[in-house]
Order: C-alpha cells, then sequence, then structure tokens
C-alpha cells in the first residue's frame, strides 16, 4: 500500500513544438499532468511508495493516462474510470520577454463529474502515511469537493500528515461556489499548508502585514495547520527566474537564498516540484530548513525539464541545494 496518497485531475498536456505559438502550430506534442500527481511522480522517483486517486474516462485516451503515471512509478490501482471525457490544456511555451501561455478545455470532465460514494477513502488510506490535495480540484465541481473533503477526514481518521496547496484558478469556480465557501473547510483538516498572504485574506477573511503575520492569523484560526509555505519568483524574463521560499512553523520563519534558472526549458510543474521536494524533505531530514531548500532545489531543476513531471534522483536534487548549480557534464 501506497504511503503518500494524492488526488486531483489530471489532463491531457497538448503543446507546441518548441517555443512556436498556438497559431503556429501545425502539430501538438501529448503528455498527461495533474499538479498533485505531479507530486506524486517527483516522489516515486526518490523511493517513495506513491499513489494518485483520480477518475479517467473509460476509454484508450483514460486508460493511456493512467499508462502514464505508472511509467513515473505512481500506483494506479486506486483510479477509477468513468464520465464523458479527459480534461485538456494547451500550452505555447514563451521565451525572454514573451510569457507562456495556457488554455484550459476542462469542463464536464470526468473527474467534474465524479460522486463521493465512488472513492473508498477508508480502503485507499488506511495504511497510507501522508494525503496531499490542491485547491484547484474543489474548483470543478461539487461532487470533486465533496469526494476531497471526505478524503481529508479520513486522512485525520487514520492520523495521516495531509499537506494542501491553496492557489486556486478564480475562473474555474462555476457551479456556484466561491473558493471561500469550500476551501476554509478543507484547510481545517490540514497540516500543511502551501499559501501567501493574498490566497490568506481572499479564502479565509484573514488579515496581516506580512506573511508571517498572516500565517500566525491563519493558525489561531484553524489550529490543525502546523506550518505555512510561499515560493517567491523574481521573473527577470519569461526564460531567466530567481526562485526562494519561506516557512513559518509556528515557532520562526525560514527562508532560502535565491536559485538562478536561466534559461529555463519549462516552467510548468514547478509549484509541484517544490512540494514534492518540501515533501520528501520533511519526511527524509525531519529539517524544517532543510527541507525548504530541497523544496526549492527541487523545483529550480524542474525548469530544466520538458513536461510537467520532475524526472530526477536524490542526489540530483541535493547537490542543487548544497549549492552545485554550475551544469557541469557528468562522466
Amino acid at each position: 500500500m501506497a504511503q503518500i496518497i494524492s488526488f486531483g485531475e489530471v489532463l491531457m498536456r497538448l503543446s507546441t513544438p518548441g517555443f512556436s505559438r498556438f497559431e503556429q502550430a501545425r502539430q501538438l506534442n501529448v503528455t498527461y499532468a495533474g499538479g498533485e500527481a505531479n507530486v506524486s511522480a517527483a516522489l516515486a522517483y526518490w523511493g517513495h511508495d506513491t499513489a494518485h486517486v483520480t477518475r479517467f474516462p473509460d476509454s484508450p485516451i483514460g486508460r493511456a493516462a493512467s499508462q502514464y503515471l505508472a511509467t513515473h512509478g505512481v500506483d494506479t490501482s486506486h483510479i477509477v474510470y468513468g464520465g464523458p471525457r479527459m480534461a485538456v490544456y494547451f500550452l505555447e511555451t514563451g521565451a525572454a520577454l514573451r510569457g507562456s501561455q495556457i488554455v484550459y478545455d476542462r469542463a464536464n470532465s470526468s473527474l467534474a463529474t465524479i460522486e463521493p460514494e465512488e472513492i473508498n477513502w477508508d480502503e485507499i488510506l488506511k495504511d497510507a502515511k501522508w494525503f496531499h490535495w490542491a485547491g484547484i480540484t474543489p474548483a470543478l465541481s461539487q461532487g470533486a469537493a465533496d469526494t476531497l473533503l471526505n478524503g481529508i477526514k479520513t486522512a485525520r481518521k487514520f492520523g495521516l500528515t495531509v499537506s494542501g496547496d491553496i492557489f486556486y484558478r478564480a475562473n474555474l469556480w462555476k457551479y456556484g461556489k466561491k473558493p471561500s465557501d469550500i476551501l476554509p473547510e478543507l484547510t481545517a483538516g490540514t497540516d500543511i499548508v502551501i499559501a501567501n498572504k493574498e490566497n490568506i485574506l481572499e479564502i479565509f477573511g484573514i488579515e496581516g502585514n506580512d506573511f508571517v503575520e498572516a500565517s500566525v492569523n491563519l493558525q489561531k484560526a484553524y489550529p490543525q495547520v502546523s506550518k505555512v509555505v510561499d515560493t517567491k519568483r523574481t521573473s527577470i524574463s519569461a526564460s531567466h527566474n530567481l526562485l526562494r521560499a519561506l516557512l513559518w512553523n509556528g515557532k520562526e520563519l525560514l527562508e532560502t537564498a535565491d536559485i538562478e534558472i536561466n534559461p529555463i526549458v519549462d516552467r510548468v510543474g514547478g509549484g509541484d516540484a517544490f512540494i514534492a521536494g518540501l515533501i520528501h524533505g520533511l519526511i527524509s531530514f525531519k529539517d524544517d530548513q532543510k527541507a525548504l531548500e530541497f523544496g526549492v532545489a527541487a523545483s529550480a531543476l524542474k525548469h530544466t525539464i520538458e513536461g510537467d513531471a520532475l524526472i530526477s534522483t536524490e542526489a540530483e536534487v541535493e547537490a542543487i541545494r548544497q549549492g552545485e548549480t554550475s551544469g557541469r557534464i557528468k562522466r
């Protein structure tokens, strides 16, 4: 049984070749991606037992998506099949002063039409150690939100650590609910929250003059939350960024140095790689500062890899954490 479980939508990713624009493309590259699944994939490469829970259409496309996750070492035995269609997103990769563009086509997808009784959380989580979720999934539908809430409640019952990336896409909430209607109850059962000061105000109505004050006030309102984490990106161009992270653990503010990423190959999935690195660090090192640094290093490395998934060894990430960023050839 997998020890780390993630839940969320997986989409077909259709990207233009190289740096071509949508208007120029006459063919598209196909892969599959989802924020929570990306976390499980990275962790699987570092030796963790992971499983992803989602719903795919019962079709060759759904089976192809499941096979893709399996190639990254993610257990797919808890995936259910049904619903009308695969969610899709289209990616145009930017360069220099032109930013990347993403266009979503995920309405009425298989996960958006899920019913809570389709997922047996007791069976899935009974032997697990960690459960991860993100704020995009409950944006899809009431059924997806209710299914996730059941997962968090079951994780609490079994004593799992729960991490939640509460960043959300405002334009996805089209079923009559707002993030502030749904995310607070999910956060109440979450131990580690990835959020910034603006999210905390928008979702919870909790104010703070800075990240620390907002985090302290969030913990007062939601005592289950033990750590609040945020990343800071400085964008010099679409191809050149600086990345660092902050963590408030209830006692002190921890921060990493900037890592320079230049040139960027593919920044999509960088946040998921950060979360995977943070989870790995918290499990393996039991040291908040080192875990935070490992997360930033993992995210930086992901920016050099095509596709949404971070394909790497632990040693590669650790080398970056320790400052080895020369990119010298390895023989």
